[in-house]
């Protein structure tokens, strides 16, 4: 029973993890005209599906980082309600943000869920050494980095006639192509998080978790991601081609470094902060609209942790 209801909670993390993240590598092929809602969804769901596929082989490191050893007893790792808790929380977090819009992290909500399903389950017993240094710090510096790298790329890109306000035939090559990698370094990064919870189910082991997680994301974007591509692509900044094209590199150069070294850095934060950069820049950021995602983002670790209490308490009574 507790290894269903574990193996259904990952599923649903999963399908909500599609649902308000696999626009994020694409939005600005949406805000910028350069195509429709759909054609980019259907990119960014394809080539995040390859990303995931690709964790098979290259992502280790995030596959122990998120199974929760290191952070809490490893006997408590290894539990089936623990883990069952720490996906419920992961994932009724994404699903309210998805309803009201909000690009909020994944990876936020796993650590707010492993935070608070360990001190409901160990109380004390919880590293909060090797919690701040495997994943709080990594998840604090890569917005504010985004944040830099999207204005100067823009900048350089402007510069050396790379990134032009209108579309051209090698313009939106280049575009779909960086879209197309800020995608795949998505799935790459975010898939093995939600794999190793499953680590603990018989009969699976970490490349067939990989998979059952990509197809979930895959799903969960082509079926529910219309809120959140609405604000990505339309309400954050306002675009052109070139301007997307520049967030887009940021995104895809920044994930994809952090994925190769095994630090579980926030796709939703690299992209929206690479986004405020290039708006900040050009000054067409909507300031109002990036105050709600921030606060989204802030309440976005309490909730998880507070969602995996609770769901602890319930599975294990």
């Amino acid at each position: 029973m507790l290894t269903a209801i574990l193996f259904l909670a990952v599923l649903c993390v999963a399908f909500t993890n599609g649902a308000n993240a696999n626009f994020k590598g694409v939005a600005s092929l949406y805000g910028s005209g350069t195509t429709t809602l759909r054609q980019a969804l259907w990119w960014g769901t394809a080539t995040t599906f390859a990303g995931s596929m690709t964790a098979i082989f290259v992502a280790k490191g995030l596959l122990k980082n998120f199974s929760g050893k290191g952070i809490v007893p490893d006997a408590l790792a290894q539990s089936p309600v623990f883990l069952s808790a720490v996906a419920i929380g992961a994932a009724l977090t994404s699903f309210l943000a998805t309803r009201f819009g909000f690009p909020v992290s994944t990876t936020h909500a796993l650590v707010g869920a492993l935070l608070g399903a360990g001190l409901a389950s160990s109380g004390t017993n919880v590293d909060f050494s090797a919690l701040g240094k495997s994943f709080v710090y990594p998840l604090l510096l890569s917005p504010a980095l985004a944040f830099i790298l999207g204005s100067v790329t823009y900048l350089l890109l402007r510069v050396t006639r790379l990134a032009p306000d209108h579309r051209t035939p090698t313009l939106d090559v280049l575009h779909y192509l960086s879209a197309g990698a800020a995608s795949f370094a998505r799935g790459l990064n975010d898939t093995p998080k939600m794999a190793a919870l499953l680590v603990v189910v018989p009969g699976f082991n970490a490349g067939w978790g990989i998979v059952v997680v990509g197809v979930s994301i895959a799903i969960g974007g082509l079926l529910d991601a219309d809120r959140v591509a609405e604000t990505l692509g339309k309400k954050v900044t306002a675009m052109n081609p070139g301007q997307g094209f520049a967030a887009c590199l940021t995104t895809a150069c920044l994930v994809t470094t952090a994925s190769f070294h095994s630090l579980p850095v926030s796709t939703t934060h690299v992209s929206v902060g690479s986004l405020m950069g290039m708006g900040a820049t050009t000054r067409q950021a909507k300031w109002r609209k990036v105050g709600e995602i921030l606060l989204a983002w802030i309440s976005t670790v309490p909730c998880g942790a507070i969602l995996a209490a609770i769901a602890y308490k319930l599975i294990a009574w």
